[in-house]
């Protein structure tokens, strides 16, 4: 009798997202006030924003220093109080500029 691989990757899938989120709230009852703790709640989906989008920052372009400049160039907008549309802006413009720059250079 052959099994199915897919049936038993579904099941493990469905107990992996049920267990995550119902272990929480079995164990903890109450409020959480440990400041680390709270503090590293706070910051998780930041945190994992920021894992999630910095390697397609470096792979969206078609050289790499385009993009590490682009990236340069967003987080100096976005330290200086750029809004969200204007962080992106610069980062495609800044693409946009260095990458007609390179291809007039080297072609």
């Amino acid at each position: 009798m052959k099994h199915n691989v897919w049936v038993y990757i579904f099941i493990c899938m469905a107990l992996v997202t049920y267990l995550i989120r119902i272990l929480p709230l079995t164990l903890i009852r109450r409020e959480i006030r440990n400041r680390f703790i709270r503090s590293f709640l706070y910051y998780v989906p930041y945190v994992t924003l920021a894992v999630m989008t910095f390697p397609a920052i470096l792979d969206a372009t078609q050289s790499p220093v385009s993009a590490v400049l682009a990236l340069i160039a967003a987080i100096a907008a976005a330290f200086f109080g750029g809004s969200l549309f204007t962080v992106a802006l610069t980062g495609c413009l800044t693409v946009f500029v260095t990458e007609l720059v390179t291809d007039f250079l080297i072609g």
